[in-house]
């Protein structure tokens, strides 16, 4: 059977795990109750992007025993992503200590980069700079803050699918267009895996992904971010401005906070689109939006760089003047206060 027979299939493996899993959230009464931190009103079962994992990795799997990737790079995902999930995992199920997280988040990350090859090349106006053990050690850092990003911006129903989505189906087209074609499959089943959760996500949620799932598409998405770079170093480029809304938001609240003195790793909701989403009342039109913005602005932006050669440094700046507006009109890290 070809491949891409496989992808609604791993699309309806989601699907019915997620189904699955929420019976289980619920039987092990793993809820997450409303409190003054949350921006949902309704107790709801988490945990359901275990079913974004298994998905994923049995594709990975497929993948490897096709021959369509090599085995270090099967070892990265099935790695790193997997390490991830068990940590998040176990985080759902009962607190585990913010350091005790982190170290296994960057032993995750080090493992996948090693089997990846490390950092490749960077290209910046032009000119390829290869940073070598420094470089090594920055991508460490930039995983990290990956996936820890996209658990911080899984705060209201399907927001994290819906950008999972849109950034994997997004890169699979430049693939396509730049003639990398040997590159999107990795994506390509991402965006099923995900898509097949989104049925019980979307608004108004019937199941959260929890850490695990959240944590897990940030890291595997850093990591396809720098696969993708060593066939074509602007291909970075291109992911850093398709995942343009979760960076600027996520790093713009968490430097706000930090400047202030708040002590980062507590619980909070002042992400811009949590502020929006409380000022509209409700969570679906601010994940249509994040939707839109990839489709309509980011894309275009990821393009022209992929493509048509436009500086990648200009196109990251280009694409996020508007993003940075909007984090300060919706004020992102400012206090909670007058939310309603």
């Amino acid at each position: 059977m070809s491949n891409v027979w496989w992808v609604p299939v791993i699309a309806g493996i989601s699907f019915f795990l997620t189904k699955l899993l929420r019976h289980y959230a619920l039987v092990q009464r793993l809820v997450d109750v409303p409190n003054a931190r949350s921006s949902h009103v309704v107790p709801t079962p988490r945990g359901g992007g275990v079913a974004i994992v298994l998905a994923f990795l049995l594709a990975v799997a497929l993948l490897f025993a096709t021959g369509v990737i090599s085995l270090g790079v099967f070892a990265a995902y099935i790695g790193a992503g997997g390490m991830i999930a068990v940590i998040g995992f176990m985080d759902d199920h009962g607190h585990i200590a913010a350091r005790w997280r982190l170290l296994g988040h960057f032993a995750a990350a080090s493992w996948g980069l090693f089997w990846l090859g490390g950092l490749p090349v960077i290209t910046v106006s032009g000119f390829d700079f290869d940073l070598g053990w420094v470089g090594d050690i920055l991508a460490v850092f930039y995983l990290v803050w990956m996936l820890n990003l996209y658990n911080f911006m899984d705060g209201i129903d399907g927001i994290a699918s819906v950008e999972a989505i849109c950034v994997c189906l997004g890169i699979c087209l430049l693939y396509w267009i730049s003639d990398m074609p040997e590159l999107i499959w990795l994506p390509l089943f991402m965006a099923a895996s995900v898509i097949g959760f989104l049925w019980w996500n979307f608004p108004p949620a019937r199941i959260f992904m929890g850490d695990a799932g959240s944590g897990f598409l940030g890291g595997v998405l850093g990591l396809l971010s720098l696969h993708a770079a060593w066939t074509k170093p602007q291909m970075l480029w291109a992911w850093v401005i398709l995942l343009g809304v979760f960076i600027v938001d996520a790093t713009f609240t968490l430097l706000r906070r930090l400047f202030r003195g708040d002590k980062v790793y507590e619980a909070h909701r002042s992400h811009a689109y949590q502020f929006a989403s409380r000022k509209v009342g409700s969570h679906k039109p601010v994940t249509l939006a994040v939707g839109m913005i990839n489709l309509c602005w980011l894309f275009p932006v990821a393009l022209l760089v992929s493509k048509f050669e436009l500086d990648g440094l200009v196109g990251v700046v280009v694409a996020y003047a508007p993003l940075v507006f909007l984090a300060f009109k919706y004020r992102a890290g400012e206090l909670e206060i007058d939310q309603g």
